[in-house]
């Protein structure tokens, strides 16, 4: 029996929210499979720790993804030093927690600045290149909050929802060109973006067995996911074992959405 191979050795990727968290992990992950991956964040020093374990295979560029002159300045960077970009891989996202009435001005652009605004330079930027070339897989990073209503997450999950919906219209433009383009919906994930809500020794097992009070069911697998767990999902959808799959919002959450 033949292995087919999956598309990923030798490809060009570049992945935002690179430093740490789900970016770090699907960095790692493309590296495993033999990718050559320019990693985008404001953390430079998150960064350099990639790029010390990489053997070579990943190349920083900090950048914020809300500067859509500074994207598409690392997209030309990327491709006149590294080579074509093949995988687009929008991981970069932040979480300002609150109550809809308590949530500030500020805060609404900020969020909406990184994780909608940001996703869209990225697409657009890679897009336009992807296009002329007739292939590409673009893959956004969203939310299960993006399907389900969560209590003092507005902002957060109204981002999250732009930003898958925009992904799956663009895969429906450029779909005539060969190039890809799907969500995948993560859930609580143990990163540094989950622990900023957790105040107490039993936050963890309040995930798990849910929040009656914030109308929050559990998880029904009974853990929360790895990054490891989101990079995976990430990595088939880059592959090409999901080469007729587009325009689709894969939720890896353990069952907590209910796929509601």
């Amino acid at each position: 029996m033949t292995t087919r191979n999956s598309g990923v050795a030798g490809s060009v990727a570049l992945v935002t929210g690179a430093a740490r968290g789900i970016g770090a992990a699907v960095v790692d992950g493309l590296v495993r499979e033999g990718a050559t991956v320019a990693a985008v964040d404001v953390d430079a020093e998150g960064l350099a720790g990639l790029v010390d374990r990489s053997n070579g295979r990943v190349v920083a560029f900090v950048a914020d993804v809300a500067d859509a002159g500074a994207v598409a300045e690392v997209v030309e960077q990327v491709e006149r030093g590294i080579g074509p970009v093949d995988i687009g891989v929008s991981v970069a996202g932040i979480l300002r927690p609150g109550a809809v009435c308590d949530t500030t001005d500020e805060d609404w652009a900020d969020t909406f600045a990184v994780n909608t605004t940001g996703v869209f330079a990225v697409l657009r930027e890679l897009a336009r290149r992807m296009v002329p070339r007739g292939r590409g897989s673009l893959i956004t990073v969203g939310s299960n909050a993006a399907g389900v209503p969560r209590t003092g997450m507005g902002a957060y999950a109204a981002s999250k929802a732009a930003a898958t919906m925009l992904t799956r219209c663009l895969g429906l433009e450029v779909a005539r060109h060969g190039i890809r383009c799907n969500v995948v919906s993560p859930g609580s994930t143990d990163t540094p973006m989950q622990r900023q809500l957790w105040t107490g020794e039993d936050d963890l097992a309040r995930v798990i067995a849910g929040t009656p009070e914030q109308f929050r069911v559990g998880i029904p697998l009974g853990r929360v996911a790895d990054p490891t767990d989101i990079a995976d999902a990430v990595l088939f959808l880059a592959s090409d074992r999901a080469r007729h799959i587009t325009m689709q919002d894969l939720f890896v959450d353990g069952g907590a959405t209910l796929r509601a």
